[in-house]
């Protein structure tokens, strides 16, 4: 194949069908802590004469460290018409966009005429390696042996370990997403099994706070329908009286607690955009199953005033019981705006007197919600956080958090298949230099179209049917057998969650001035949530000094 073509990338590019960025290089340096994996990417090119063949990879380590290789599909996506863009997208147009990370057979990969592919390569490291500079071999073979390119990239391992995550970092978890699109019952034993590994999964990729369905989750349902029931809490109605049984909550908490989750966010306790109602909730009354509270339930009336009074008192001592309490958030209402200030004030009064020992947060971006007092932990949009880090300076918030959602489309950190690797990545430095204290996103595994009408194939619709810019609604596919499949935007994200724990440990080591006069030293211009580097390079080269600084002093 006198035409194939072979490139080393970084994580941080986006390699199309038709379009390999200039960034190649064939010395590819990077460097891990202990714990931490590294990834790259190798694109190929058949020649455009040749027939549709296969060819074979290999990838040898100088140490033996564990390499998983995952081949890049391609997915359709598109951004909103109604989104407001900047000059920095790759396109705004609809088309094929890499991100889908699939397991293959090493032995035989796809040599397609004319059209770039990539791998998407691993290395992890553990407190066995022992080889400080290891030199990672990459060939690509015909099936009959003949080589058709080859590079190496080196790997310095830095004697230190990758500290735990300091924040909660919660990408939301759909449980029913999961029973509907695999066919199974709620709560059976196979569903209990593709929730584990899903939420293992989220773990393995830096995701520590798990969404818990006490109830429902009221979030992204059409109002007067509803979705599949997902809820852990079983209650029994006896008049005005309730009995609550915790069965399956506590097997969520073991489940948990097994596989490295360490914080819990409980549903919200009323319907998104203003609490103005109760979310869907299921009772057992005179041997019926039946909805006892939903869109029909006004939020601060007296009958589901009555049962949160009896509700919080029974799940708050069941979560003290297990021993979670002080890694327990609740949440009053997703994304009110101005208008449901009032209400919203309303229904945080009713709960407030029951959760004095528990965090109260949500989702908002009106910086008057903390203003007048109605909410003590904000989680504003990033386009919409000076005023709060402002308050924060000042010291006038305990806490502050921060998410991105498919509104954070101009100028801001995002994660959409249109934007380059970067806007994700950068995420890690903004929320070490603005010591946030938690970071939410909405949608790890949300599987149904806008308001959740139907189920969606997410391999082949990624923008939830015409509603979100793709990359918005989930970040892992469902994979055969209830096994979920990453993405090149969940890797990035892990990436830019690792580089705060690492500007996090060179502190401990060097001091906060020290970190910033590095950061300032790689990224000279202004850094904000609406100002950063336009490219992933400034990103990577921190990455390294942190790295190199931090070897020094350990």
């Amino acid at each position: 194949m006198s035409g194939f073509k072979m490139k080393i990338y970084s994580s941080l590019e986006k390699i199309f069908p038709h379009h390999a960025p200039d960034t190649s290089t064939d010395t590819l340096s990077l460097s891990a802590l202990v714990g931490e994996s590294v990834s790259f990417q190798v694109a190929y090119r058949a020649d455009s004469n040749e027939f549709r063949s296969w060819g074979r990879i290999k990838v040898t380590t100088t140490d033996s460290l564990p390499v998983t290789l995952r081949r890049v599909r391609y997915v359709p996506g598109s951004i909103l018409p109604q989104s407001k863009t900047d000059e920095e997208y790759i396109t705004t147009e609809a088309g094929l966009f890499p991100d889908l990370l699939e397991p293959f057979d090493a032995n035989r990969i796809p040599l397609i005429p004319g059209l770039w592919q990539s791998i998407w390569v691993d290395i992890e490291v553990s407190a066995q390696t022992t080889t400080k500079d290891n030199l990672i071999s990459i060939s690509l073979e015909t099936t009959y042996g003949k080589e058709l390119g080859a590079a190496k990239v080196s790997l310095a391992v830095v004697n230190a370990k990758l500290p735990a995550l300091h924040i909660p970092h919660t990408r939301w978890f759909h449980a029913d997403c999961l029973a509907e699109y695999y066919y199974v019952e709620v709560f059976s034993q196979r569903h209990w099994a593709y929730i584990e590994r899903f939420a293992s999964y989220a773990v393995k990729h830096g995701i520590n706070t798990l969404l818990t369905p006490i109830f429902t989750p009221p979030l992204d349902t059409e109002i007067g329908g509803e979705r599949p029931t997902v809820q852990l809490i079983d209650v029994e109605e006896n008049g005005d009286k309730y009995r609550f049984s915790f069965e399956k909550l506590d097997r969520w908490i073991d489940m948990c607690e097994h596989i490295g989750i360490v914080y819990y966010e409980m549903a919200h306790l009323f319907t998104q955009w203003g609490a103005k109602h109760a979310p869907k909730i299921m009772v057992k009354s005179n041997g019926q199953y039946i909805k006892r509270f939903g869109w029909e339930t006004d939020a601060i009336g007296e009958e589901y005033t009555n049962f949160l009074r009896q509700l919080l008192p029974a799940l708050t001592a069941k979560l003290t019981e297990r021993g979670i309490a002080d890694r327990t958030y609740f949440h009053i209402s997703d994304e009110p705006s101005l208008n449901d200030l009032e209400q919203y004030t309303k229904a945080r009064r009713i709960v407030e007197p029951f959760l004095t020992n528990f965090k109260i947060i949500d989702a908002l971006t009106d910086f008057d919600f903390f203003k007048r007092g109605a909410v003590s932990i904000p989680i504003p949009a990033v386009d919409h956080i000076r005023p709060f880090i402002g308050s924060a300076v000042k010291g006038e918030l305990a806490e502050l958090w921060c998410y991105f959602c498919c509104a954070q489309s101009y100028k801001v950190p995002n994660q959409f298949f249109t934007q380059p690797s970067y806007r994700n990545r950068i995420l890690g430095v903004l929320l070490y230099k603005y010591q946030i204290d938690g970071f939410l996103h909405w949608g790890y595994n949300f599987y149904f179209t806008f308001h959740s009408v139907e189920l969606i194939d997410p391999f082949l619709i990624t923008d939830a049917d015409g509603t979100f810019p793709s990359g918005d609604a989930f970040l892992v596919y469902p994979g055969d057998d209830g096994h979920p499949l990453g993405s090149i935007r969940l890797m990035v994200a892990k990436e830019a969650f690792d580089d705060l724990r690492a500007l996090t440990l060179l502190e401990q080591l060097a001091g906060r001035e020290f970190v910033f006069a590095l950061i300032a030293k790689e990224i000279p211009e202004p850094l904000t949530f609406n100002c950063f580097p336009k490219n992933g390079e400034p990103l990577l080269n921190l990455r390294t000094s942190v790295n190199q600084e931090i070897q020094k002093r350990v």
